[in-house]
C-alpha cells in the first residue's frame, strides 16, 4: 500500500466554517461565543497537535495553550480570516516550541482518532496495525518535514495553506512533504518485512 493511501485511512479534519460572527462576538465579550468557537475547532487544534507531538498529554497542554492563544488574540484576529488557518498555524509553533522544550516521544496507542470502527476484526486489525506503524514513522522525520506532512497529507491542506501556516514558500513546503513521503516509505516497507 503506497503512503498516499494508508494517509488517506487517516481522514483530515472537517474545517468549520471561518468563526466571523463568533469572533467578533467573543471579541465583545460573549464568553458563551469563545466557547462555541473553541467546541468547533477543539478537535482541529487536538488532532493536529497529537499528530504533530505524538503523545495525548503533550497535545492536550498544547491545545490548552492555543486556545489561550487565540483569547489573548481576539482582537487581533480579522473577522474575515480564516480562523482554522490561524489555529493551524499557531497549533504548529505550538508544538514546535514544546518539542524544543522536551524530548520528542510517540506514543501511537494514544492516538484514538486513528481507531478504526469496523465490522470485520481481521480487516480492522490490519488496518490499526497500519495506522500504528504511519504514526511510528512520524517520530523519524525533522520537525519541519512533520509539519508539512501532517498539515498537507492528515489535516488535508493545500500546499498553499501549508506554507502560510509554516510561514514558508510553497516550493519549500513540496520538498518538504517530497521528503517525508519518501521517509515514510522506506519505514512502512522495513516495518512490515521484518514484521511479517
Amino acid at each position: 500500500m503506497n503512503v498516499l493511501a494508508l494517509l488517506a485511512m487517516a481522514a483530515p479534519v472537517e474545517s468549520p466554517d471561518n468563526g466571523a460572527r463568533a469572533i467578533a462576538a467573543a471579541n465583545a465579550g460573549d464568553l458563551a461565543a469563545f466557547e462555541s468557537l473553541m467546541r468547533q475547532n477543539e478537535r482541529l487544534v487536538l488532532v493536529t497537535a497529537l499528530r504533530l507531538l505524538g503523545k495525548l498529554e503533550d497535545a492536550q497542554d498544547a491545545s490548552q495553550e492555543v486556545f489561550l492563544r487565540l483569547y489573548r488574540n481576539l482582537g487581533k484576529i480579522d473577522a474575515v480570516e480564516n480562523v482554522p488557518g490561524w489555529l493551524y498555524r499557531v497549533t504548529v509553533n505550538v508544538c514546535h516550541d514544546m518539542a524544543r522544550r522536551r524530548p520528542a516521544s510517540v506514543a501511537v496507542d494514544d492516538m484514538p482518532e486513528l481507531a478504526d470502527t469496523g465490522a470485520d476484526p481481521q480487516q480492522s486489525a490490519t488496518q490499526a496495525e497500519r495506522r500504528r506503524a504511519l504514526a511510528m514513522s512520524l517520530r523519524f522525520l525533522s520537525e519541519k518535514e512533520r509539519a508539512a506532512m501532517v498539515l498537507r497529507d492528515l489535516e488535508g491542506l493545500s500546499t498553499g495553506e501549508v506554507a502560510r501556516a509554516l510561514g514558508s514558500s510553497e516550493a519549500t513546503v513540496r520538498s518538504q512533504i517530497s521528503k517525508a513521503r519518501i521517509k515514510v516509505r522506506v519505514f512502512m516497507e522495513r516495518y512490515f518485512r521484518s514484521h511479517l
